[in-house]
């Protein structure tokens, strides 16, 4: 999704003063937090303080507003070309079966991601969902054969030792639950796994991710049916005694719409910033969404804690930087043979012996 003329956005950014050109990097991260933070504390609110026991379907509705959104953005684009550009979601069957090793794992990275949240709250949340950059270190080995630079495992190390740091404050503190630490590893393991897929089938939507959102979003309907029946939740849906409150549906639909919205602000945030920069405001919006938690739950945490989440966000942080500088040099190294492989083409061209 993006808003007509955005494409200008370069042109336009060389004659702009540099304040104004920082107060719209500033406005675009500040929106990128807000409706960031908002969705965590949502989703908590949603699946931890309400009476309904229910998390898939709680997720299944999120989805299914997902959808809706996408629906109402294309009939946007339609009609209003010149505000909204939004891509053609037209359903297609055999689009749909491309996606869906992808979806299969996008409903668990989320579902896993959910009752993470549920059991460890938000304070928490930070550490117990902190090694999705392992697993994808893991992972990129196993699955693509990709080898890490020493500088980029010790950073792992140094997440790992804030993860071990953290489980052990927090059963210090009395408030461990290891549910909640279980769920935590498998969604950072999900989140891994989401990243290689979607590479994988990004061909079958023609490269754009919000056509990728739109099935991988109808297939986890579709999959959430079984699993809410298996998992007995209909049962529990059907005799909540709030299904008539304006107010829940009014919470739910929320959660749906800021899940959407995070898609259109993570891409906004790098396009005005850099890749480089999303993943610091990230580690920087999930040390404020800690401090947050804790001054609001009015909690009591020990130095160690804080300890913990300080090396959980330090590494991470360093793990960017490294593979920043890495992905740098590799470019470097690249320029300089490219180069050389045009002047010998171009050798072979004028050499009339060819």
């Amino acid at each position: 999704m993006a808003f007509a003329g955005s494409e200008s956005m370069d042109e336009e950014g060389r004659n702009e003063s540099f304040l104004m050109r920082s107060i719209k990097i500033a406005g675009v991260v500040a929106l990128y937090w807000m409706i960031s933070i908002t969705m965590v504390f949502l989703n908590n609110y949603l699946l931890d303080k309400n009476e309904l026991d229910a998390p898939l379907f709680v997720t299944f509705y999120q989805c299914l507003v997902t959808v809706g959104l996408c629906w109402v953005m294309q009939l946007l684009s339609i009609f209003c070309p010149k505000v909204i550009v939004f891509p053609s979601v037209k359903f297609d069957l055999k689009t749909s079966r491309e996606v869906l090793p992808l979806s299969i794992v996008f409903i668990s990275m989320i579902t896993f991601n959910n009752l993470c949240l549920k059991h460890v709250g938000v304070a928490f949340y930070t550490v117990g969902r902190s090694l999705s950059t392992v697993f994808n270190v893991l992972l990129s080995y196993v699955i693509l054969k990709q080898t890490t630079s020493l500088q980029a495992l010790l950073c792992c190390g140094v997440i790992l030792g804030g993860f071990w740091l953290g489980v052990d404050q927090e059963g210090v503190a009395g408030s461990l639950s290891w549910t909640g630490v279980f769920f935590g590893v498998l969604a950072s393991a999900c989140v891994s796994l989401n990243a290689i897929y979607t590479k994988k089938v990004m061909p079958a939507v023609e490269g754009n991710i919000w056509r990728l959102s739109f099935y991988n979003n109808i297939n986890a309907c579709v999959l959430f049916l079984p699993l809410m029946l298996i998992f007995g939740e209909f049962g529990r849906i059907a005799s909540f005694d709030r299904l008539t409150d304006l107010t829940f549906w009014s919470m739910m639909t929320l959660g749906g719409v800021f899940g959407f919205a995070i898609g259109y602000v993570t891409g906004l945030q790098i396009k005005f910033t850099s890749p480089l920069t999303h993943n610091v405001s990230g580690t920087a919006k999930a040390c404020a969404q800690t401090v947050i938690a804790v001054v609001y739950n009015s909690s009591s945490k020990s130095f160690l804690w804080w300890t913990s989440n300080m090396m959980v966000l330090c590494g991470s942080s360093a793990y960017t930087w490294v593979k920043s500088m890495e992905m740098k040099t590799q470019k470097t190294a690249q320029v300089p043979m490219d180069s050389t492989k045009e002047k010998l083409l171009a050798g072979e061209k004028s050499d009339p012996g060819v």
